[in-house]
C-alpha cells in the first residue's frame, strides 16, 4: 500500500548512523572501563530478537504498560486534550494504537525513529486505520535534539518502553530539559517509567530461562563486526545480568570466557579483554514516584496525573510545564 497523506523527513542518514557507530565505539571500547550505547543492539536480527523478548513471560515491562494505556487511554486523552500526538522512539507504534482509537480530536500523528523503514510501515498501518490522520514522521535521533513539524496543538509527547530508564541520569536530565523546550502551554508528556521492584523478578526479566535475552546483547558485537569489519566472536562471551541495588538499575553485561583480543580494522583499533572482563551494554534504570517527579521538576516539568497496575510494576505518568 503506498502511505497517503504522510510526510517523512529524513534527519539521520546512514552515513549519520556509520559516523556515530565508530565513534561510540571508539569511544567506549578504547577505554578500560568498556562499554557501549544500548541503541545499537537494534539491527534487523536484533529488532526481531527484542520482540520475541517482550513475549516472555519473564518480561512483564511490555504487557504491563500495554494494559495500563488501554485501561487509561480515555484519562489521558481527557486529560491532554492533545490534537497532535508526537511519539519518541516510536518503532512499530504497536502500543500507539489504543491512544489513537482514544484521542477523538487527533489530527496528526509525529513518529520519531532512527528507523525508517520501521517508520514507513508503520505509516501505511495507521492510515489505513486512520485515514483522517495527517502523519508527519521524522527518522532521527532525539537525543541528538530534534525540531517538531507545525502541527496543531495541544500536542502530546509520548516516550514509552520504560526507555527512558536506558539513559544515565545526566543523559535524562538533558533529555527532560529538552523534551521542555518542545512543549507551549496546554502540551504534556506522556512517559512510561518501569518501577523499583524485588531483584529475582528484575534479573529474570533480563536473564530469561529460553536465553532470547544473552542472544540479544551478544547481537551487539554482530553489529560491530558487521558494520565495522571486527573480529568478536560472540560465542567467546557470556551474557550478565547484575541489579545494582544503590542506583537501583539494571546492568547487561557481556564477560570475556577467556582473555582475548578482537581487530576493528575501520578504526584501527585492538580491543584486548582479560578474562572475566566485562563490557557494559546497557543499563536501565527502574524508578519511584518521587524520584520522577522531582526529575521532573528540575526540568520545569509537573506530574499532573500517575497510573500504575495493580502490582505496582510500571507506571504512566502525565506532566507538562511547570506553573509559575
Amino acid at each position: 500500500m503506498k502511505i497517503q497523506h504522510a510526510l517523512l523527513d529524513i534527519h539521520l542518514t546512514e552515513d549519520d548512523a556509520a559516523v556515530a557507530l565508530r565513534t561510540d565505539v571508539r569511544a567506549g571500547l578504547a577505554g578500560e572501563d568498556k562499554q557501549l550505547p544500548p541503541k545499537w543492539f537494534y539491527d534487523a536480527r536484533g529488532s526481531e530478537l527484542f520482540e520475541k523478548i517482550t513475549q516472555l513471560p519473564e518480561y512483564y515491562p511490555t504487557r504491563t504498560e500495554r494494559g495500563l494505556l488501554i485501561e487509561h487511554a480515555a484519562d489521558i486523552a481527557a486529560a491532554s486534550g492533545a490534537r497532535t500526538l508526537v511519539e519518541l522512539g516510536s518503532g512499530s507504534s504497536e502500543k500507539t494504537r489504543h491512544l489513537l482509537d482514544a484521542l477523538t480530536g487527533l489530527r496528526a500523528y509525529v513518529p520519531v525513529d532512527v528507523s525508517e523503514s520501521a517508520l514507513r510501515q508503520a505509516g501505511e498501518g495507521l492510515l489505513a486505520a486512520h485515514p483522517e490522520l495527517a502523519v508527519h514522521a521524522l527518522v532521527a535521533d532525539f537525543q541528538t535534539g530534534l525540531a517538531l513539524p507545525d502541527t496543531p496543538g495541544p500536542r502530546l509527547v509520548a516516550f514509552l518502553g520504560g526507555t527512558i530508564g536506558n539513559l544515565l541520569p545526566d543523559e535524562r536530565a538533558a533529555f527532560l530539559r529538552t523534551v521542555r523546550a518542545l512543549l507551549s502551554p496546554g502540551d504534556m508528556l506522556l512517559l512510561g517509567t518501569d518501577l523499583v521492584k524485588d531483584e529475582e523478578t528484575l534479573l529474570a526479566a533480563y536473564d530469561d530461562a529460553q536465553g532470547v535475552t544473552a542472544a540479544f546483547n551478544k547481537n551487539v558485537l554482530t553489529v560491530i563486526d558487521r558494520e565495522l569489519g571486527a573480529d568478536f566472536d560472540p560465542a567467546r562471551f557470556d551474557h550478565v545480568a547484575v541489579w545494582d541495588a544503590e542506583r537501583e538499575w539494571i546492568e547487561m553485561r557481556l564477560r570475556a570466557r577467556q582473555a582475548l583480543t578482537a581487530k576493528i580494522p575501520v578504526l584501527d583499533l585492538l580491543v584486548s579483554f582479560e578474562a572475566g572482563e566485562e563490557l557494559r551494554t546497557e543499563v536501565s534504570a527502574k524508578f519511584r514516584r518521587e524520584g520522577v517527579q522531582r526529575e521532573l521538576a528540575a526540568a520545569g516539568l509537573g506530574l499532573r496525573h500517575w497510573w500504575t497496575d495493580a502490582g505496582d510494576r510500571f507506571a504512566l505518568s502525565l506532566s507538562g510545564p511547570a506553573e509559575d
